[in-house]
């Protein structure tokens, strides 16, 4: 039995030196002096808002994307031991020591760094040669603008990192097919397809773009398996399921866990839960959750209520009255019902109490047991302090003369009689006889007499209303659009049938035990509608571009400069880099349409086996750059030059592929590929002096002078920073 220890056990492993080399050049270049600047630099303040936030766990919303790249960061600081305490409110800022700055910034340039061998990897599985992948791998090495964009607190290397990772992963898959499907080593790679586009799209919306790039190769693949007679139905239909668990199922199961995890994470209630709604803000820890618990779940006749208007916009709301009357006459003339303001109010307020009465009943107390409001029942609104009754009537609205005006029924004895029913109609009830619900049922009140249905026009009232925004009755309403749904977010069963009692009983808190939490998918649904439709004012920053600015680099941005000598840091790119991967793409599509039309011909230039090499690299590299570069110019959002470095990296790998074509079909004799490889050479050579001569600005050191700083402003458009003694002046 023990036979197999009289030889030793002997483990041999084959070292690619070439991708350990590249491996080792890329972590030095990402991580070499990675805490230097010990300062904010551009987006860090951005960023960091929300890594403070996961270290204390407070729930916060992003509207630029998906929250796994927030998380990671997160990560850095957690394992740096960072406590989230860190004012983040100005470029350029000192860093204090409590600050893990080389813990931060070292997960973006861990993945920068491993773009480098990836960027090798991917075109020896797209079986080009070992010095075209190293070209490849050099060349992202070399790239001045990936460099700056990895070595600190930013997510587009770590979204690059991704993309590239699914690439690769995808074309071993493929090229495993062929010889071991349903393999390990197939599952393998097809499983990490999936989970590498799930994580691109998680940290940004922009991994989408080469998650459907890769979803359409997939099927073009998979189209010409369908035509493979040597298959059988069943391998045909076991090849179609794996494709979809691995490229569909587990990256949705992925996205979703992210949020799951980020919920999971921030418990906490903080500034940003006041755009969700009512329900989301009680699930969190303190804020809303710590007003509303206890309070009784179902609305009845005689509960007190503030109601919050869904929309949240401009600014969330509750529905309020005060004793000011609106004006007799407007502004523009038009007269007004002279009737009791009503209004929607963004504080909370002993004003935006409001009492559920019974048409028929008298008392503005609960009953025992208490009578709840079901949808279509018919209710008067009597506002808590003033005791007057929610009203609307044929007469203008101050703002939306079109709409009806809102009021609080004061009785002058003329002949305007009161017109204060309502309907209540629950929105997202499940049945007819819903009972309304705290927090959880949003409503609409439809007006008995005219039908109007009560609405926040969003319009700021002039100084006689407070600049408080306006409440309308709409006449026409068609759908459920938010501006006409509340629900009522506070809520408390009256017991004081005198006023002044009633009084006392508004302003205190309210103290019953009943739980509301909402579930994770009811969470999601909602987090991530806000994520999608949140926009933030767009407005004008210095260092904002347009898409056409980037192909030639028209723009920098400047992401540092020091407070009293010349360093600064620049995001600019490797110039003859970035003018290569342009003439590279399009030698590309000249190429490609000559080919086809010869080929349309019937004249084959290349042999049928480079002609499908050439096509499947055009598909990933040429397909890559177009899919992350051309949505741009659809997109009405600020726009920046570090939104182009993953179409970039697609370009920069398309480069040693047109060489490598140009040298293997173009040069057919000796002396033409002795001469181009000589140019290769010369080329190359530049590449890396540019890549010196923009170092300072990449790593921020040294310092440059003044006539330094001017020599590298290679195009009129960039935005170099020269300091002359105590001014300092923009160029």
């Amino acid at each position: 039995m023990l036979g197999f220890l009289k030889n030793p056990i002997v483990v041999t492993a084959e070292i690619n030196m070439n991708l350990l080399a590249l491996t080792v050049m890329g972590l030095i270049s990402r991580l070499r002096g990675l805490s230097y600047p010990r300062a904010v630099v551009f987006d860090e303040v951005y960023y960091g808002q929300f890594v403070s936030l996961y270290m204390k766990r407070i729930f916060f919303v992003d509207d630029s994307g998906p929250p796994f790249g927030h998380m990671l960061l997160a990560l850095g600081g957690y394992l740096g031991g960072f406590d989230g305490n860190f004012l983040w409110n100005r470029i350029g800022a000192e860093y204090s020591m409590n600050v893990p700055v080389w813990s931060l910034r070292l997960l973006p340039a861990l993945a920068g760094a491993l773009c480098v061998p990836l960027a090798y990897q991917i075109l020896v599985e797209m079986h080009f040669s070992h010095c075209a992948a190293l070209g490849a791998a050099l060349l992202i090495l070399l790239e001045n603008s990936l460099i700056t964009q990895s070595r600190f607190m930013l997510l587009e290397s770590i979204l690059i990192f991704f993309i590239l990772l699914a690439v690769l992963s995808y074309l071993k898959f493929y090229n495993s097919q062929s010889y071991s499907s349903f393999s390990g080593s197939w599952w393998f790679w097809l499983l990490l397809t999936g989970v590498a586009c799930s994580c691109a799209v998680g940290v940004k919306y922009m991994g989408l773009f080469t998650y459907m790039l890769l979803l359409v190769i997939t099927g073009l693949h998979f189209w010409h398996m369908i035509g493979d007679q040597t298959l059988s139905n069943v391998s045909l239909m076991c090849h179609f399921l794996a494709r979809g668990l691995a490229l569909i199922i587990i990256p949705v199961t992925m996205y979703l866990s992210f949020f799951y995890v980020h919920l999971a994470l921030l418990y906490r209630s903080g500034p940003h839960d006041q755009i969700m709604t009512s329900a989301f803000q009680a699930s969190l820890e303190g804020g809303l959750a710590r007003i509303t618990q206890g309070q009784p779940l179902e609305v009845a006749y005689g509960s007190q209520i503030t109601l919050r208007n869904v929309l949240g916009k401009p600014m969330q709301c509750w529905l309020h009255s005060h004793k000011n009357t609106y004006p007799i006459r407007y502004e523009n003339g038009r007269g007004s019902s002279h009737q009791q303001q009503v209004t929607c109010y963004p504080f909370k307020d002993v004003n935006n109490w409001w009492i559920v009465k019974d048409p028929g009943m008298q008392q503005l107390v609960v009953s025992n047991p208490p009578r709840p409001v079901r949808h279509g029942h018919i209710v008067q609104l009597v506002h808590g302090i003033t005791t007057r009754y929610l009203n609307t009537h044929d007469v203008a609205a101050p703002l939306s003369p079109h709409s009806q005006e809102v009021s609080c029924y004061i009785d002058y004895n003329i002949s305007m009689p009161a017109q204060n029913l309502w309907r209540v109609e629950i929105v997202n009830r499940e049945s007819d006889t819903d009972v309304w619900k705290t927090i959880l049922s949003e409503v609409r009140f439809v007006h008995v007499n005219t039908s109007a249905v009560l609405k926040l026009s969003g319009a700021s009232l002039p100084e006689w209303g407070y600049r408080q925004l306006e409440v309308v009755g709409e006449k026409l309403s068609k759908g459920y659009h938010q501006s006409m749904v509340w629900n009522v977010e506070e809520h408390r069963y009256g017991k004081s049938q005198e006023q002044k009692e009633r009084e006392v009983e508004l302003h205190s808190p309210t103290q019953m035990d009943i739980s509301k939490n909402l579930s994770f998918m009811a969470k999601f649904a909602e987090l991530q509608w806000k994520i999608l439709t949140l926009k933030n004012e767009d407005t004008e920053h210095k260092y904002s571009s347009s898409a056409l600015d980037w192909i030639t680099m028209d723009t920098n941005i400047a992401y540092w400069l020091h407070p009293t000598s010349g360093a600064q840091i620049h995001l600019i790119g490797n110039v003859l880099t970035w003018a290569s991967a342009n003439v590279a793409t399009l030698v590309y599509m000249c190429l490609s349409l000559w080919y086809l039309v010869r080929r349309r011909r019937r004249i084959y230039d290349i042999p049928e086996d480079a002609w499908q090499l050439w096509v499947s690299a055009g598909g990933i590299c040429v397909g890559g750059w177009a899919v992350n570069y051309l949505p741009f110019f659809l997109m009405e959002k600020t726009l920046f030059l570090y939104h182009y470095l993953p179409a970039l990296t697609f370009q920069i790998l398309l480069i040693p592929i047109v060489l490598q074509h140009l040298s293997n079909h173009l040069c057919r004799s000796l002396l033409p590929k002795s001469m181009f490889s000589a140019l290769i050479v010369a080329w190359f050579s530049s590449v890396y002096l540019v890549y010196c001569t923009f170092s300072p600005v990449t790593y921020g050191e040294p310092s440059l002078s003044v006539a330094e700083l001017k020599d590298l402003r290679w195009k009129d458009s960039w935005n170099i920073l020269i300091r002359k003694r105590i001014t300092q002046t923009y160029h």
